[in-house]
């Protein structure tokens, strides 16, 4: 027997419930509101992720697994460069958090992820395969000439991934511009003193 089918996909209802949290923090969501976000009744999500928690958990395990296929879904044509990839790669899975409120409410997550041991796995995960996905872009640029020759690749992706996280605290306090614009000039100025002649 075929059993009945889904409806709304896991995808769905885990990006319903990242907005959620962008919307009311970790602590303030429940499955009544993120049921209400997608249609359906609380009881719906309770059958499929057991409680709050493995709903919160599961969204971690779902955004690991996106970290993951990173560097093979950043279309190099559609960026015009490994640069332009890279820029994409800092500033696009921050879009959500148009707001400081929001991006307070998704601080607030990461302070789960890093005092929960089973959080903490995934948003180890996720660091990791930014770092890698990074690394890997930078590679590409010094291969093709848009950094200098001698640019050591591994300080350069931390100084990245340190301006990234940075970026969104100083944003939040200062509310100068966007989240998007604080990224690209701090992205824009990590890079320019390795930047080749022909960049």
């Amino acid at each position: 027997m075929v059993g009945r089918p889904r409806g709304i996909e896991d995808a769905v209802i885990l990006r319903a419930a990242a907005e959620v949290i962008g919307r009311v923090g970790p602590m303030g969501v429940t499955l009544s509101l993120v049921a209400r976000e997608v249609g359906l009744v609380p009881g719906t999500l309770a059958q499929r992720f057991g409680s709050k928690r493995g709903l919160l958990l599961a969204l971690a395990e779902q955004s690991a697994k996106e970290a993951e296929e990173l560097p093979g879904s950043l279309k190099r044509e559609r960026y015009g460069s490994p640069l332009g990839a890279l820029e994409a790669l800092i500033v696009e899975p921050m879009a959500q958090m148009a707001t400081p409120e929001a991006y307070a409410n998704h601080l607030a997550f990461l302070c789960i992820d890093l005092t929960d041991p089973e959080f903490r796995q995934h948003a180890l995960a996720i660091h990791q395969a930014r770092s890698r996905a990074i690394r890997s872009l930078l590679a590409e640029a010094l291969a093709a000439g848009g950094l200098r020759v001698g640019t050591d690749i591994a300080a350069l992706t931390e100084s990245i991934q340190a301006i990234a996280a940075g970026a969104g605290l100083t944003w939040a306090l200062d509310r100068q511009g966007t989240l998007a614009q604080r990224l690209q000039n701090n992205l824009v100025k990590v890079l320019a003193p390795h930047l080749s002649e022909e960049s």
